[in-house]
Order: C-alpha cells, then sequence, then structure tokens
C-alpha cells in the first residue's frame, strides 16, 4: 500500500454485516469485530438441556471420604432363619446360681447359699454350695455328694441326713428329729443337743470335737475318725457304737465308744 492511497471499506463491511446476519438467523448469536477482543454470548432465551452441567446425588448409604469420594453403601448381613420347626437355642447358663431357698432337688451346680424353709423338702445331689446351709423348723435336708464351704445350721429341723459329703465348717443341729453323717468329712465340730430322733455317725472323720447332750431318740457313733474330743451327756438312751479313733479325750457316755 502506498502512502496517501485511498482504500475503499465498502465491501468488507458488507461481507461482515452479512455473516452477522447468518449467525443470528441461525441462532448462533453475534460474532464480534476482529478487533473487540470479546467471545460470542449465547442468545437470549436460550435453556441449557435437562442434565447439563449437573452431579447426580450419590445412593442412600453412601459414605463420602475425606477427599471427596464416594464409597458405595455396605452390603447388609444376611439373616438365616432356623429350619422350620426347629427352635433357636437358648443360652447357655453357667457359674453360680441364685442364692435363695431351697424346696425341692438342686443338681450338680454351684449356689451360693441354702435355706430350706419351714416345713420344706431339699434334696442336693453333687450340688457346690459356697458358704452356709440353714434349716428351718420341720424342715428336711438330704445330702448326697455334696461339697458344702461353710456350716450347715438347723434349729427344729425335722431330718438332715448328709452322705459322702464334704463340710468345711461345723455341723450343729438343735431341738429337731433324726440326723445322719456317713462316709463323709466335717471340718469343724458335730454338735447334736436336744434332738428327738434317731443320730449316726458312721465311717467319717471329724477335724475337731463331736458333742451330743439331751438327746432322746437314740445315739450310734462307729468307725469314725475324730481330731478333737468325744463328749456325750444326758442322752437317753445312752450312746453306742465303737471302733472309732479319738485324738482327744472321750468324756461322759461315750467313754468306752
Amino acid at each position: 500500500m502506498f502512502v496517501g492511497q485511498r482504500i475503499s471499506h465498502g465491501p468488507v463491511i458488507a461481507v461482515l454485516l452479512s455473516a452477522n446476519l447468518l449467525l443470528v438467523g441461525c441462532g448462533l448469536g453475534t460474532v464480534a469485530s476482529p478487533n473487540a477482543g470479546t467471545a460470542a454470548s449465547p442468545s437470549p432465551g436460550t435453556v441449557a438441556p435437562p442434565g447439563a452441567g449437573t452431579v447426580p446425588a450419590p445412593p442412600a448409604g453412601t459414605v463420602t471420604t475425606p477427599d471427596g469420594g464416594n464409597l458405595p453403601p455396605p452390603t447388609p448381613t444376611p439373616t438365616v432363619a432356623p429350619p422350620s420347626g426347629v427352635a433357636p437355642a437358648a443360652p447357655s447358663r453357667e457359674g453360680n446360681a441364685a442364692a435363695g431357698s431351697c424346696d425341692g432337688t438342686i443338681g450338680a451346680t454351684a449356689v451360693d447359699e441354702i435355706s430350706v424353709p419351714a416345713g420344706a423338702t431339699c434334696t442336693l445331689e453333687g450340688t457346690s454350695v459356697d458358704s452356709n446351709v440353714s434349716v428351718g423348723p420341720d424342715g428336711t435336708l438330704i445330702a448326697h455328694g455334696v461339697s458344702i464351704d461353710g456350716d450347715v445350721e438347723a434349729q427344729g429341723a425335722r431330718a438332715v441326713e448328709v452322705t459322702n459329703s464334704t463340710v468345711s465348717g461345723d455341723f450343729q443341729l438343735q431341738e429337731g428329729g433324726s440326723s445322719t453323717v456317713t462316709d463323709s468329712h466335717v471340718d469343724g465340730d458335730i454338735e447334736w443337743q436336744g434332738e428327738r430322733g434317731q443320730l449316726t455317725a458312721q465311717g467319717s472323720t471329724i477335724g475337731g470335737n463331736l458333742r451330743a447332750d439331751s438327746n432322746s431318740g437314740g445315739l450310734t457313733i462307729s468307725g469314725t475318725s475324730i481330731d478333737g474330743d468325744l463328749e456325750c451327756q444326758d442322752n437317753n438312751p445312752a450312746p453306742t457304737g465303737g471302733n472309732n479313733a479319738v485324738s482327744g479325750d472321750r468324756q461322759g457316755q461315750c467313754t468306752s465308744l
């Protein structure tokens, strides 16, 4: 181009106007002039298609991680129903049974203590008792193969029978009926006082004394080892028996036993 030369812009303007009209007619907006520096804007009234530019929400139960990711919801553990006609297994019960009264039979289990109510009958079979056994008036205790870590006490009981058992404490009965201690071990004393039934100590070991006073139903002591004294007074009829080993003194009606 030479200086001073006149340039006609008529054709250029005509081309630009033609291009703008073509784009408007197609709904694409207006093309900016070459030197405007702006991008074309969308035509007014244009609606974005559904879902365009949106992020779907994660499924329910999805866990979002700290970095913005999503973990799938945990898979539930299936429940297996028991076969038809089969009842669910009951939870096992082991250890000590509850302490309380006994009117019936208790088998080979461990209990804290035993109380036989008045007039009741308690049978212990292979039972382990962690404390005392007490028998109320007119009550009955039958113990076989039992371990008692305490005393056996009775006031006015109908009968107390202990066979092939161990008593860690004393065996004390007063003003009751009959009583037997057979093939058993008593760590403490055996005391029978004012009993009205038959009393028997046979084939047993006694860590303390055996005392029998003012009993009226008969008393037999035989084949028994006594680490303490053997004392018998005011019993009617007089005690019978023999073949006993007594480490202490033999006194009163039991001198010859």
